[in-house]
């Protein structure tokens, strides 16, 4: 398959995902017709490498789906490119852990839920682990898990982020995703006690920041050298702005549908509103350029040998949260110009809303600890957080 012909079939499935958003939301989980039209597209394959059958399609190409998706859906659309990304995450393991997982199933549909909530017990052939994991994003459909725990890094009194991969059938998904926004991605706890997990199943996060993990250097393809938090990021931002670019469009054809009370003319023949929708768009075009162009500079890094340093990363980091800043900001500001209508139930632009501020809240989004991560950098201090 081409990566035009799979960016064709997903894009196809934009008004299914805009058909069943109510119910996604309603449900409290993305619609499992809709995740099977997914499925059956052949997303799951585009970060899975080829040598196990995968496509390794651009990064552009898949922050243009995850925009796609997002004007439809934007729930869907977060799950999506997440479990889409996470094969992405599997190709960043060792040779063992991809033959043994990539050898058995095309491709994985994940959670990745690397808060170092769990404890690791090194066993003979591997580790014992238990935990309670939040934020499961695609565990309502998952096979596979990946979750954090700690454990000794270079030097033994230096502990380490680990990410571990276990079968869904070893978890418990707990029922706690009562949320403002977002509702509809069914992103659930999960509970793992005492399991088992074999050491190839362990990947450190550390070697994945930087793109020189072990599945870098077993695969030495660019797609697996890029650094690990820009794409994370990146996977999270497309859906934003996606949603974003719709909301846009709602409000340029309801300019001339609505009268504005106590007038007699159509909004769109304000000059006011003229001013609103040309700064929008004006706007939009700048935060989704700015997004694809983000997305070039990530798949640069993975051309590049030399590995993307922590100062980099932050500001790549940083940039992204700013897109997702203003994605959420012109929502706000389209609902603000739409009048009262605009928090109906059956409005989609106060779903958009109520998706996007809780979106914005997403901890690699966090427009001051990025700054400030930064500024640290610029100045010559080390970060005091994840880059």
């Amino acid at each position: 398959m081409q990566e035009q012909e799979l960016i064709d079939r997903m894009t196809a499935l934009v008004p299914l995902l805009e058909a069943h958003a109510t119910e996604a939301e309603r449900l409290r989980r993305p619609v499992d017709a809709v995740m099977r039209a997914i499925e059956d597209t052949q997303a799951y394959r585009w970060f899975v490498p080829r040598r196990f059958g995968g496509f390794e399609f651009s990064m552009e190409g898949f922050v243009r789906v995850g925009m796609a998706l997002g004007e439809g859906c934007l729930s869907t659309a977060w799950v999506t490119t997440f479990c889409m990304e996470h094969n992405w995450l599997m190709g960043l393991f060792d040779r063992e852990a991809q033959e043994d997982i990539f050898g058995r199933q095309p491709y994985i549909i994940a959670p990745g839920a690397l808060a170092p909530k769990g404890k690791a017990v090194a066993v003979e052939g591997g580790f014992r682990l238990s935990g309670r994991w939040e934020w499961g994003t695609g565990v309502m459909h998952a096979d596979w898990v990946m979750v954090g725990a700690m454990g000794p890094g270079a030097t033994p009194d230096v502990p380490d982020l680990y990410m571990y991969l276990l079968p869904i059938d070893e978890v418990r998904v707990i029922d706690t995703w009562h949320t403002a926004g977002m509702v509809g991605t069914g992103s659930n706890d999960i509970e793992v006690e005492d399991v088992f997990v074999p050491a190839h199943r362990r990947a450190n996060v550390s070697a994945m920041r930087a793109g020189a993990s072990p599945g870098a250097a077993f695969l030495d393809s660019p797609t697996y050298r890029m650094p690990m938090l820009p794409v994370l990021g990146l996977t999270a931002a497309a859906p934003a702005v996606g949603c974003a670019r719709r909301a846009v469009d709602l409000f340029r054809r309801r300019l001339s549908e609505r009268v504005v009370y106590g007038t007699a003319n159509k909004q769109a023949e304000r000059a006011i509103a003229q001013v609103r929708l040309a700064g929008l768009v004006t706007r939009m075009g700048r935060t989704e350029r700015e997004l694809v162009e983000l997305a070039r500079e990530v798949t640069a890094w993975g051309h590049c040998h030399a590995q993307c340093g922590d100062l980099e990363r932050a500001g790549l980091k940083l940039r992204i949260a700013e897109v997702v800043r203003q994605a959420r900001d012109i929502v706000r500001d389209v609902v603000e110009a739409s009048g009262a209508h605009a928090h109906f139930l059956d409005n989609p632009l106060q779903r958009f809303q109520r998706d996007l501020h809780t979106l914005s809240c997403h901890t690699v989004f966090d427009v001051d600890l990025g700054a400030e991560n930064y500024g640290r950098l610029l100045l010559g201090m080390p970060p005091n957080s994840l880059v």
